[in-house]
């Protein structure tokens, strides 16, 4: 039989432990937020590819949690040490976040099911050689999926548009898949879920959406051979044709494109302003953006705790109806006292002496090793008992480890 207290305390651990980490990634992504819309107003507003590189910041984000900045860096310190105490402390506020997260979930993924079920159920049709799901409603063009892709026409274009025309709207999904942007819109999500007490997340992401739409229409205007009017043409045409009124659209369509004039005003702005680009200079500046992130994760991860760090600090107790600690100085009980993995090393004469000079009499108890994975938020220690009717000059106390417990082991890995 499962120990359920054991369980229910791994929940209990697991809860605090990673709403501490995303309540400290959430006050980062507000912030990131505002630097990344104030380059796309400012530096970047007149360079498309540009203006969607920022948003590659954001993959950071999830990773920022464990910085050692939280505990060791005074100015930090200062802020947000209320924030970790309660979190740490208060299991009533770990748990609304994480309910949150997956009252956010259910709502942003249940309908991404929604919509892939819908699509399965559709016509299918091909189109030199790629296969599109055909569909009676009236809604702008779309790509769903991850690992396998659908492109989705409304049948009202498969009747109205010229072969040529067909190939430019399908060459436009095509795109999206092959730039990565389907993955790049459900990480967002993600993020989305994890950092859901920041509305910012939900509120820009028509921005975000934005960035990559453009992105595309750049690219597929440069791969095609048509001049941005040409281009330009097909998506007005696409505007007149379809109904603006998509009631019995999917709620969750992706990149389904812009079904306000205002919004279409300004990607046709867009296109008017295109101007061929070297391809070299983009791919660089992609393995540039890539390499940056790169460089920054790992500087993370340097200046972050592991999941799993060793504990080095040693403590001497005592029992004599109550509990009592005698000593946590770790520098002084280390002259005295070592360890292996399978006994406790203590200098009698020295260690007695140390005893009698701080009253401790009765059971005296010495902790030490373990691991531990935040400061102050849940620490593993080895213990043993101590007996004083040892002539030898070094005592060598046996242990058996705790560590080997399924729960501190899953623990570790946590």
């Amino acid at each position: 039989m499962p120990d359920w207290r054991q369980l229910a305390s791994l929940i209990n651990f697991c809860t605090a432990y990673y709403t501490t980490q995303l309540v400290r990634c959430t006050a980062f992504s507000f912030v990131l937020t505002g630097l990344v819309m104030l380059l796309r107003k400012i530096l970047f507003s007149e360079r498309t590819f540009f203006r969607g590189m920022p948003w590659a910041l954001f993959l950071v984000i999830p990773f920022l949690g464990r910085l050692k900045m939280f505990y060791e860096n005074v100015a930090v310190l200062k802020v947000t040490w209320r924030i970790t105490a309660v979190t740490a402390s208060w299991l009533w506020v770990d748990r609304i976040y994480m309910a949150g997260i997956l009252v956010t979930a259910i709502c942003i993924f249940g309908k991404r099911i929604r919509l892939w079920r819908t699509v399965a159920g559709m016509e299918k049709v091909m189109f030199e050689n790629v296969r599109i799901y055909v569909t009676d409603m009236n809604i702008t063009p779309f790509t769903v999926g991850l690992l396998k892709p659908k492109i989705v026409l409304p049948k009202v274009m498969e009747d109205s548009y010229s072969k040529d025309e067909l190939k430019s709207i399908i060459q436009h999904e095509q795109t999206h898949i092959r730039l990565g942007h389907l993955w790049f819109g459900f990480a967002w999500d993600i993020l989305r879920c994890l950092l859901w007490v920041n509305p910012l997340l939900t509120i820009f992401q028509k921005h975000f959406r934005a960035d990559m739409e453009d992105i595309c229409d750049r690219v597929c205007i440069q791969n095609s051979g048509k001049t941005a009017h040409e281009y330009g043409m097909v998506l007005l045409k696409t505007l007149k044709l379809l109904s603006s009124e998509s009631e019995a659209a999917p709620p969750a369509v992706t990149y389904v494109g812009e079904r306000e004039f205002t919004d279409m005003k300004r990607r046709m702005g867009e296109i008017a302003s295109f101007r061929p680009y070297k391809k070299r200079i983009c791919a660089g500046m992609a393995a540039a953006a890539a390499l940056m992130i790169a460089a920054m994760l790992l500087a993370v991860h340097t200046h972050s705790y592991a999941r799993c760090n060793e504990n080095r600090d040693i403590l001497v107790g005592k029992y004599d109806g109550g509990n009592a600690v005698v000593s946590c100085d770790t520098e002084e009980l280390s002259r005295m006292i070592s360890y292996d993995d399978e006994y406790v090393y203590v200098e009698r004469e020295a260690f007695e002496k140390f005893l009698i000079e701080n009253n401790a009499e009765g059971e005296v108890w010495i902790v030490f090793g373990g691991f531990y994975k935040l400061p102050g938020l849940t620490g593993i220690a080895e213990s043993c008992t101590y007996e004083n009717n040892s002539e030898d000059e070094v005592v060598r106390i046996p242990y058996e480890s705790i560590t080997d417990d399924w729960y501190f082991g899953l623990l570790k890995m946590l």
